[in-house]
């Protein structure tokens, strides 16, 4: 990491951040008598969450060694600036595959616990944190802690989920899942409208252990919340008859465009080819990559939307009222003409993570991407609105805009979880929802 300024992946907001390298998880932290800190993984997530202003970025990526792997066991310890993708290259062949992925394998395993990530299983599987068995945790003071279910346990539930602020974490050790080869069987079913969604939700969730469906959100009318379905196993067959290859990375974006790409046209475009284009029902092999991570094909995607970025907004409500909130969620959405090309709608399963501050909870869940764009703030205030009396909560880990009184509301344990922030430890997101000074 060069000095300069830093951004997420949603380009939005930018931070002067002067980054500071590891050399290795077993030195000290050695940090600057002035300023706050904040662990830097590899920068995806979307909003300040990773960010410092005028603070101190710890550069995490050169803590990238493999610790040990149980090939027989299947647990796996790595240093915190592992991609989850080498972690991948590395156990698939060898029979064993991540308990649970978000959408993009270019994430630090340090990052997938310091925001407790979930995946298209979490109604089976949970979080990611679910399946953590111990990490190290190294404090300010040089302090380090050994934290697991059974040691320093509190310091655990603080740490998954913990947003990089209860120090930083050294290594991480998870325990992996079996899987007979890099495939799938996947089905796709078009639907029509957002009862059919549930339907095939409530159907599919005991039989399949990934379910996720991508929404229409500029449809109105009597299509209103249309999409299609995806569900998907791990092929069971250790040799299957067709055996697809991994998706080739595409050239993406080489520069940001002067102008969003991501507008009012293409939109409606995009979505209503898309949608046009799902078969009504269709059950193929796929591999992983195609699967769990499709826009990972295309380098830096996110600089479509041009100099100004995108917001990305993902809220969860409690499943009774998860159909009447996203029926109005999205009919605001239609109603403002903002859109977005990515909705990912799905069911949070009852699973509880370990993590104090973590996001999902049993309910329907929606993720958008919007361009930045001061119609998208009037949109989001209201989706909020909306959130808040469905009793939901919003994830900050996509965030760049929540208010300080929303957060509050949506993460009442906030002040039990600042207990175990480390006194060096900030980051721009924090200091906006809770109103402490910057560094």
């Amino acid at each position: 990491m060069a000095p300069g300024r830093f951004h997420s992946w949603g380009l939005n907001p930018k931070s002067n951040g002067k980054p500071l390298r590891l050399s290795s998880r077993f030195e000290p932290l050695d940090l600057p008598d002035n300023g706050l800190v904040l662990p830097f993984g590899n920068g995806r997530s979307y909003g300040d969450s990773c960010l410092n202003n005028d603070g101190y970025l710890l550069d995490t990526r050169s803590l990238d060694h493999f610790i040990a792997f149980d090939q027989d066991t299947g647990i796996l310890r790595v240093e915190a600036g592992v991609l989850l993708a080498d972690i991948l290259h590395l156990v698939v062949p060898r029979g064993w595959f991540l308990p649970v992925t978000p959408g993009t394998r270019f994430v630090t395993i340090a990052g997938a616990v310091a925001n407790d990530v979930h995946g298209k299983n979490h109604h089976q599987a949970g979080t990611f944190g679910c399946h953590v068995t111990a990490l190290e945790l190294l404090r300010s003071d040089e302090q380090r802690l050994h934290c697991s279910p059974d040691e320093n346990p509190e310091w655990f539930a603080a740490t998954i989920g913990g947003l990089g602020l209860t120090g930083l974490i050294t290594w991480v050790e998870v325990q992996l899942k079996p899987v007979m080869n890099p495939y799938l069987q996947e089905e796709t079913l078009r639907f029509s409208c957002l009862d059919e969604f549930f339907e095939l939700n409530k159907a599919s969730e005991e039989s399949y252990e990934h379910t996720v469906a991508w929404v229409d959100c500029m449809a109105r009318g009597s299509a209103l919340g249309r999409g299609a379905f995806y569900r998907a196993n791990h092929h069971g067959s250790s040799a299957p008859a067709h055996r697809p290859v991994a998706p080739r990375q595409g050239l993406g974006l080489p520069f940001v465009p002067p102008v969003s790409l991501v507008n009012r046209a293409s939109l409606r475009l995009f979505n209503e080819i898309y949608y046009r284009k799902q078969p009504l029902r269709r059950s193929r092999t796929v591999h992983y990559q195609s699967f769990f991570y499709p826009l990972d094909s295309i380098q830096h995607w996110n600089r479509m939307y041009g100099p100004r970025g995108f917001v990305q907004y993902q809220c969860v409500v409690p499943e009774a009222s998860g159909n009447e909130v996203f029926r109005e969620i999205l009919a605001a959405i239609s109603a403002s003409r903002q859109g977005s090309f990515m909705a990912v709608l799905k069911v949070f399963g009852a699973k509880q993570s370990p993590g104090l501050m973590s996001f999902p909870m049993p309910g329907v869940t929606l993720a958008l991407d919007f361009p930045n764009a001061p119609a998208t703030t009037e949109l989001l205030e209201r989706l909020d609105e909306l959130t808040r009396a469905a009793n939901g909560v919003v994830y900050p880990a996509k965030d760049s805009r929540m208010s300080a009184e929303s957060f509050q509301r949506y993460f009442p344990q906030w002040q039990d979880f600042s207990q175990f922030i480390d006194p060096r430890f900030s980051s721009g997101f924090w200091r906006r929802v809770t109103g402490e000074s910057a560094p």
